[in-house]
């Protein structure tokens, strides 16, 4: 998609933004499966192994943008879940590929206010409006990107 395409650059924007960081955090868990990183023991089984942690990524994705299209009345994106943790490492690369071309065309026609309101009580309790959760969607790669790194950085230490 192109920014011509989009009603509101700051969609247009976000949407570019969490590509470029979920391609780049990929990369980053490839580096760190290289050097076969193991996590620090969690009780979050988000955490339990490196496959694990892949797929919560591009699971939140995947939830981001369906949540987002709930609550604006937008179709069903049509994003597949993402492949079982046993086979997350293998199917990565493409399931990626479908996740965001799903990504790129849901808010094309979504304006600036409609971005900012309503806000949406979310489950964990918290008020977002659409902006606030695309900013999330691209922040949460972001972060747990910066956990591999951090923790590849201390293993070659």
């Amino acid at each position: 998609m192109t920014r011509d395409q989009y009603l509101y650059c700051g969609a247009y924007a976000l949407v570019t933004l969490h590509e470029r960081h979920i391609r780049s955090f990929l990369h980053t868990w490839k580096q760190a499966a290289d050097t076969r990183l193991v996590l620090p023991p969690s009780g979050d089984p988000n955490y339990a192994s490196l496959e694990d942690l892949l797929k919560h990524v591009l699971r939140a994705s995947r939830g981001y943008m369906v949540w987002i299209c709930e609550k604006l009345s937008l179709p069903d994106p049509a994003i597949d879940p993402p492949p079982e943790t046993a086979e997350i490492a293998a199917k990565a690369d493409a399931y990626l590929e479908h996740l965001l071309e799903r990504w790129r065309a849901p808010l094309t026609g979504l304006t600036e206010e409609r971005a900012y309101k309503p806000a949406f009580t979310l489950r964990w309790g918290t008020d977002y409006c659409i902006d606030a959760m695309l900013e999330h969607a691209v922040m949460h790669p972001v972060r747990h990107e910066f956990q591999l790194i951090e923790l590849v950085t201390q293993k070659k230490a």
